[in-house]
């Protein structure tokens, strides 16, 4: 007997299951699956930030409506809110006819210098991005903050070009055409809830040329020549590095983004007096000091004005503009004054990417557990 157990055979396992155990590979773990979702909401998070758009910085350049680099020729009555100039060129024509709120520098040291920092500007906005890539006819679309080119490298505008800050007053556009710009008659360029103008780039790597009875919003950074036709009204800035400006009865006003007043919060320990002397106008320094303390406010040039403090809680926001009028933009995020790059609707998109990666986190779960249960049969 015990002879025919030892000769026994070995029970063989059931038809179609395997000899070793549930097969390895067939089974995708929990921690896989969670680390695919993580990697794949990054590669989509990462480009959105980077495609956020910063202001373009014009130094000098920002003080001018109109500066040229072969002279300036108008004709009919127009109107120029902000300086005008022109080097190496600097002859200008029919500024009898011109109404300037501004200064004309003409080919002075100011405009040398201006000139100087349009350059440096003109390569600073054909360098940002990275861009989305858009059609050449930009009439009747409504585009986000960003950086945007052409498969043609040209730009026109037929009819009316939206363009959607979402909300965000300091949000940034830029358009990059490696050739020419060219807006038909009556068409227009309108900005929602209030964004500067200031904070509109057109880089041009040709000639500029804006319809008769147009409207543009934005600084035009033109490589050549721009052309103005008859009644055509810039809300911005005509600025061509190495060719003319014409005009012809336009009005453009140079929109200069304001510099926020700059505020600074000092605490100090309780029992503590604070001084703190008069600053810039438009400075405002206020320290916030604890039960028993003393808390001293100077906002404008002067001694400082004491008064007995009390449990103030602050928070301190810093912003500063360029030169230019290109405004830093910052979004607090504490009571520190720590601030972020703002990308305008970035909350938004990081929501519903956030939806979608709960989503694939979960189907991924369930692949797996499809999988055990196959591999265990």
């Amino acid at each position: 007997m015990v002879k025919s157990m030892l000769s026994a055979p070995a029970s063989k396992p059931p038809l179609g299951a395997s000899p070793r155990g549930p097969r390895p590979g067939r089974t995708l773990p929990r921690g896989a699956a969670l680390a695919i979702t993580a990697v794949v909401v990054a590669a989509l998070v990462n480009p959105l930030r980077a495609s956020a758009a910063e202001a373009v910085n014009l130094g000098t350049a920002g003080s001018f409506a109109v500066l040229a680099g072969a002279g300036i020729t108008n004709t009919g009555p127009t109107t120029i809110t902000g300086d005008v100039g022109s080097y190496p060129t600097t002859s200008q024509s029919g500024f009898d006819d011109v109404t300037l709120d501004g200064e004309n520098h003409g080919g002075d040291a100011v405009t040398q210098q201006a000139k100087a920092d349009l350059t440096t500007a003109y390569d600073e906005a054909a360098g940002s991005g990275p861009a989305t890539t858009v059609a050449t006819e930009l009439g009747g679309s409504t585009l986000k903050p960003g950086v945007y080119n052409s498969l043609d490298g040209t730009f026109g505008i037929t009819g009316t070009l939206t363009l959607d800050t979402e909300g965000d007053p300091n949000a940034v556009f830029i358009f990059q055409a490696a050739s020419t710009l060219i807006t038909a008659s009556d068409s227009s360029v309108i900005v929602l809830d209030g964004a500067e103008a200031c904070n509109v780039f057109w880089q041009v790597g040709s000639s500029a040329t804006l319809g008769t009875d147009s409207s543009l919003v934005g600084s035009v950074l033109a490589s050549e020549s721009i052309t103005a036709n008859a009644r055509a009204i810039v809300q911005g800035r005509l600025l061509a590095r190495n060719g003319a400006v014409t005009l012809d009865t336009n009005t453009i006003t140079n929109k200069t983004c304001p510099t926020p007043e700059a505020t600074t919060t000092t605490t100090t320990l309780e029992g503590a007096t604070t001084t703190t002397p008069g600053g810039a106008t438009g400075d405002t320094t206020t320290a916030t000091t604890l039960p028993g303390s003393t808390t001293a406010t100077s906002p404008a040039p002067g001694g400082p004005t004491e008064s007995a403090g009390g449990p103030t809680p602050t928070t301190t926001v810093a912003r500063t503009a360029g030169p230019g009028g290109g405004v830093a933009r910052g979004v607090p995020r504490g009571p520190g004054g720590d601030t972020d790059l703002a990308t305008t609707g970035f909350d938004r998109t990081l929501f519903l990417l956030g939806g979608l990666a709960i989503a694939m986190g979960w189907f991924l779960l369930r692949l797996s557990s499809v999988y055990r249960r196959q591999s265990s049969r």
